[in-house]
């Protein structure tokens, strides 16, 4: 076992000989094993133990176990306690989760603070298996195919070539004793599932099994970096012919450069899936969305002067993707602000402080001459009637476009415009006490309100960033 982790060590590169190592322990048998074969191996390391408090005197005897264990060893121990039920309950997390968060940010704190290379955790062959099974099963993409990666960033898992039995027949061949957490006994939680019934039975089936999956891991881990290097070229000629951004990326391009470059008319479906990577779509909404583009592309309608019909909004739990005219949008969740009350001129802060509006108010004279810049609006001052109010636009409102006689809902101008829906809920307003638009922000002034020969005074409005 001990040539396993070393193998593997070296394989990924997960340690130095002369550096700091942390391991996480919480004395059982994985943890321990890892421990005693990383000293077994000449690795310097010092260990450290979470008490979450989730298990009464369970969780007082396994800190127990790891402070004897640790004196035993002449292993230095760095211990914390965690409040874990009332974490959860202020941060509105399950248990498990909230676990999950105090644990390796307590590890990243100690591991910069003692200036160590790395926390090693006990992630095992076998829980390699579970991982991938359990991804299968939710719903994946090709990443989840890889399962537990055996470095992400400072932490590392060197006993992943390994299985439990190898892990409990290494501790039996030491006589070293464990302690066994009694929540890992009974089938309450989803992974305890899959490791009493699911895994076993599969392995009668093939007991090959747990081997042939986590190389399909490991194959997936060394297939990882390949596939990002060629979404990353692809993800460069979009952007060089203007076919995709951050932000955007265009159907037609999409259609055409799979076709034309990869001769496959659905590889598309895996550059959005890449493309989309990290935004927490489920498996449901990327179904739909790419069910949709694609009755766009079989029907010739993705061009840019096409509009989808029916839902076009498609929501993640952090993005939302639209369909508009021949391109696929992509923003984080909308945060309106509340409106911001202008009592006279003056400079004030929007929002979270991302823009701030300036208004002044000037004589005409001689020099005088209305800015032509589009966040800058030139007023006539005889129409203000404060307070003003700054605010996102709304459904219903209207003004008279400037150069126009006759008023127009503000949505509707947009259309024209060929605004997103995006664009829509981001516009900004500027009106008066009485709740009329002086300015559409960004687009134009309201005509009545215009600079006109007989103006004595102007209103100078500018919205700029910071």
């Amino acid at each position: 076992m001990e040539r396993k982790v070393e193998r593997m060590i070296r394989q990924h590169q997960l340690l130095s000989d002369r550096g700091l190592h942390l391991v996480a322990i919480s004395g059982g048998a994985d943890s321990v094993a890892l421990m005693r074969v990383l000293l077994a191996l000449g690795y310097r390391v010092e260990a450290t133990h979470c008490n979450f408090h989730l298990r009464g005197e369970e969780s007082d005897r396994d800190e127990q176990f790891v402070v004897s264990l640790c004196e035993q060893l002449q292993v230095p121990l760095h211990r914390i306690h965690f409040d874990t039920r009332e974490y959860a309950r202020l941060h509105h997390e399950s248990i498990e989760l909230a676990a999950r968060h105090l644990r390796y940010r307590y590890f990243e704190q100690l591991r910069a603070d003692l200036e160590a290379e790395s926390v090693c955790v006990a992630h095992h062959r076998d829980d390699q298996v579970e991982t991938l099974m359990m991804n299968i099963v939710r719903g994946c993409g090709l990443h989840g195919l890889s399962a537990i990666q055996p470095r992400n960033h400072h932490l590392v898992r060197p006993l992943l070539a390994v299985s439990r039995q190898e892990i409990e027949a290494y501790l039996d061949r030491l006589s070293q004793p464990y302690v066994t957490d009694s929540t890992n006994l009974g089938d309450e939680a989803t992974r305890n599932r899959f490791r009493h019934h699911l895994v076993p039975l599969l392995s009668e089936l093939n007991p090959s099994f747990a081997v042939h999956t986590a190389k399909l891991a490991e194959r997936m881990q060394q297939a990882e970096p390949l596939l990002a290097f060629a979404s990353r070229e692809i993800w460069r000629r979009g952007a060089e012919e203007g076919g995709l951004d951050a932000n955007r990326i265009s159907l037609t391009w999409l259609k055409d450069f799979c076709l034309r470059e990869l001769h496959s008319g659905e590889a598309w479906r895996a550059l959005l899936y890449e493309w989309l990577s990290g935004k927490r779509f489920s498996g449901v909404v990327f179904d739909q969305l790419c069910d949709t583009i694609s009755s766009a592309i079989q029907s010739q309608t993705c061009s840019s002067d096409v509009p989808y019909k029916g839902c076009q909004l498609f929501s993640s739990a952090t993005h939302d993707a639209l369909l508009d005219r021949g391109w696929l949008l992509l923003e984080p969740h909308f945060k309106p602000f509340k409106p911001l009350r202008i009592p006279e001129p003056g400079t004030y802060v929007v929002g979270d402080g991302a823009c701030r509006l300036k208004m002044e108010e000037v004589a005409v004279d001689a020099s005088f001459a209305v800015s032509r810049q589009a966040m800058t609006a030139t007023i006539d001052a005889a129409f203000l009637h404060y307070p003003l109010c700054l605010r996102h636009a709304e459904s219903g409102d209207r003004f008279v476009p400037f150069g126009m006689k006759g008023s127009k809902l503000v949505s509707d101008y947009l259309t024209d415009r060929k605004r997103s829906l995006f664009d829509k809920r981001r516009q900004l307003v500027l009106t008066d006490a009485q709740g009329e638009i002086l300015w559409l922000v960004g687009e134009r002034i309201d005509n009545r309100c215009r600079m006109t020969a007989s103006s004595a005074r102007a209103a100078i409005v500018t919205l700029q960033n910071g």
